[in-house]
């Protein structure tokens, strides 16, 4: 009796418990509530800082659309971050943990690359087709590998995919430094700009990949929800076993629907190379793969929403840019005002998910 006391006293007081379904219209009203909780913490913060919140929001979203030079800034963010969370949300419909945008985009970009600094003879119209080809190929060779090791041997997804992006990134390091090293430049190494040829056309002022992350745009959203392919990456998604039971091949659904995930996030890493910066650059990913995985599970993997978001977080980064410059701020007080926010938008996610109760005497669980 003594030992059952024990056991009840050493029991948790809060219990975390999954919420069958949240309704619709209670979501959204806890999703504005924490984006208003968001905005007065880090009002808060700003304070502290000595400055206006109001100024400093107001600066903030004008920023990102102060003039036509900003807009464009505002587009090209969008363009790299939304077709790496487009990649990762097919992987995400089947529980595979694809951690490895990242990686995948790099690996586009230096397939692309190889073209774009050794091919630049080539007329343009044939240069890109093939860089881009060459893009989804890197990309999604590269996202085919931890497919093969999961089909195969059961690995972890999660940690293979993430250790394979500072394969990825290495391989710049090294490929810079030796090999790919731009011959005029020696005093530090680099890698030559490409010449014109291998650059994107710019359509409203603008690289022309917005072109193309609307197209894959529209071609995810087709294929996850109005083709087959897209309805079995649902069902494994959902249950391998069931997914067995009804006579579909998962380990080929697996290696081709991460082929192409790893393709789209290929395609970005071309699009960043050849129209953003002009080059292969050891940042050339900048860690967009990361926080495309934050997008994709804000958007909760529907393409409309992803694209909304992505359109938010383009005109954060923009306009933390601006105040930075208004205000004279450091760099680090717009990452961690942009950290404040999202704690509070992912933390509702949470709350949306879950619920947390309270543990009544006894030692039964308040429902």
């Amino acid at each position: 009796m003594e030992n059952v006391k024990q056991k009840s006293s050493r029991e948790a007081l809060l219990h975390i418990i999954k919420r069958q379904e949240m309704g619709k219209r209670q979501a959204t009203a806890l999703r504005f509530g924490a984006l208003l909780l968001a905005l007065i913490a880090g009002g808060v913060f700003i304070l502290c800082m000595g400055h206006s919140p109001f100024g400093v929001y107001r600066t903030m979203v004008s920023g990102a659309f102060r003039s036509k030079m900003a807009v464009q800034a505002t587009v090209r963010n969008m363009i790299p971050l939304l077709l790496t969370s487009l990649s990762v949300t097919l992987a995400f419909k089947m529980r595979f943990w694809n951690i490895g945008a990242e990686g995948q985009m790099i690996m586009g970009a230096v397939f692309a690359s190889y073209f774009g600094l050794f091919h630049s003879d080539w007329p343009h119209a044939v240069l890109i087709p093939v860089m881009l080809l060459a893009g989804i190929v890197g990309g999604g060779l590269f996202g085919l590998i931890p497919a093969l090791f999961k089909t195969k041997f059961g690995t972890n997804e999660t940690l293979f995919t993430l250790m394979l992006n500072y394969i990825a990134l290495y391989l710049v390091v090294y490929l810079e430094d030796r090999p790919w090293r731009d011959p005029s430049s020696p005093g530090y190494a680099k890698f030559a700009i490409f010449g014109n040829n291998a650059k994107l056309s710019k359509v409203f002022g603008v690289q022309s990949g917005w072109i193309i992350a609307l197209v894959m745009l529209v071609a995810v959203a087709v294929y996850m929800k109005y083709t087959k392919h897209g309805y079995e990456i649902s069902v494994v998604g959902e249950s391998e076993a069931t997914a067995r039971y009804a006579g579909m091949n998962v380990k080929k659904i697996v290696l081709r629907t991460m082929f192409l995930s790893g393709a789209v996030s290929g395609i970005a890493g071309m699009v960043q190379a050849s129209g953003t910066t002009g080059t292969l650059s050891q940042g050339i990913a900048n860690g967009v793969g990361f926080t495309a995985i934050i997008v994709a599970w804000l958007g909760r993997l529907n393409p409309v929403s992803i694209f909304i978001i992505t359109f938010l977080f383009a005109v954060m980064e923009k306009g933390s840019s601006v105040v930075r410059s208004t205000f004279n701020l450091s760099e680090a007080f717009a990452s961690v005002l942009q950290g404040i926010i999202l704690f509070f938008v992912l933390g509702c996610e949470f709350f949306i998910r879950y619920r947390i109760v309270a543990r009544k005497r006894g030692g039964k669980t308040e429902q």
